[in-house]
């Protein structure tokens, strides 16, 4: 078996590989357009999934799996892959712990107007008048209840907070005390104080969080959004910071990435902008290929529906 790795790892990462799978050979640290005579007799595509097309697909006649060493599949060439019926799989998962802490710390650094102090440090000034808020009993909303939604689910229940989700289908799910179907999704804004989007791009997903839905969001209520820019309609969201100033906005995606030098959200009071960090951790390689590895010894073995994070091609995820 012939396994071609777009992804750089470093060296103990691969001697491990090398290690437990004696038996494959491995083609390490390619760029995908370095490695054209090369597709057509690799077996498996190590990937971000950034670099392919169905150019590439099209001279890797034998690949029969691609394992996407991230979350983010969007922008894989699904048509071609759907085609030829070539299994996919990502590294779903190892983005929770990070993104989960990022979610609880910005609850608090608006709630403890952590702004605030620094600004008053800066200037000297003593000002036991700025308002502390608790999350204790307060209620977020979590929309996305996959690993990363169900991780600050839990670290928010270490908060003594009321924790809400929603999913597809409204199917219960371990530390949320109530989760809602997709289309009933305004049903708890009201009670919100934190709403948070950990929404994938799908076709569904798109344009999903626009004016309407931002007018049934508390008027006191934090909006954070970790999963991807083009779930929110900007524009839609600017309109509403700007009508209610009691609003704020956690935005770590964005629909143009990066934010241009320009952009509105840049200098709004009620933002915070940070630039797609959440998910940022020197574990992130040894997570996905932990996953890379245990998939790979099912692969091998011929046990494909034991494989973790199996991609729906028709679904997109």
């Amino acid at each position: 078996m012939n396994i071609l790795s777009t992804v750089k790892l470093s060296d103990y990462l691969k001697e491990e590989l090398n290690r437990s799978f004696p038996s494959v050979t491995f083609f390490h640290d390619y760029k995908i357009d370095a490695a054209l005579d090369l597709l057509p007799v690799v077996d498996v595509i190590l990937t971000y999934g950034e670099d392919l097309t169905e150019e590439h697909i099209n001279l890797a006649v034998n690949v029969r799996w691609i394992m996407v060493a991230s979350a983010g599949i969007d922008k894989l060439p699904f048509s071609i892959l759907e085609k030829r019926n070539i299994l996919v799989t990502n590294s779903k998962g190892v983005h929770a712990i990070p993104m989960a802490e990022y979610c609880l710390s910005m609850m608090l650094q608006v709630s403890r107007q952590a702004e605030v102090m620094l600004e008053n440090q800066k200037l000297h000034k003593w000002d036991r008048q700025v308002r502390m808020e608790e999350l204790y009993d307060k209620t977020v909303l979590i929309i996305g209840t996959g690993a990363i939604g169900t991780a600050t689910a839990k670290l928010s229940k270490a908060f003594g907070m009321k924790v809400l989700g929603v999913n597809s289908s409204g199917v219960a799910v371990e530390h949320f005390d109530k989760t809602y179907k997709m289309s009933d999704v305004s049903i708890p804004l009201d009670d919100a104080d934190f709403v948070i989007s950990v929404l994938p791009s799908t076709e569904e997903t798109r344009g999903l969080l626009n004016k309407e839905f931002f007018n049934k969001v508390k008027k006191s209520a934090v909006f954070i959004n970790i999963g991807r820019g083009d779930v929110v309609v900007e524009s839609d969201l600017i309109d509403v910071l700007k009508e209610n100033k009691s609003m704020h906005a956690v935005l770590d995606v964005f629909e143009t990435e990066p934010l241009p030098a320009d952009h509105k959200l840049w200098d709004m009071d009620n933002v915070i902008i940070t630039p797609h960090l959440s998910g940022i951790t020197k574990n992130y390689l040894p997570r996905a290929m932990k996953i890379f590895n245990n998939n790979l010894e099912y692969y091998i073995n011929g046990e494909q529906g034991k494989m973790e994070n199996i991609i729906l091609l028709r679904k997109r995820y």
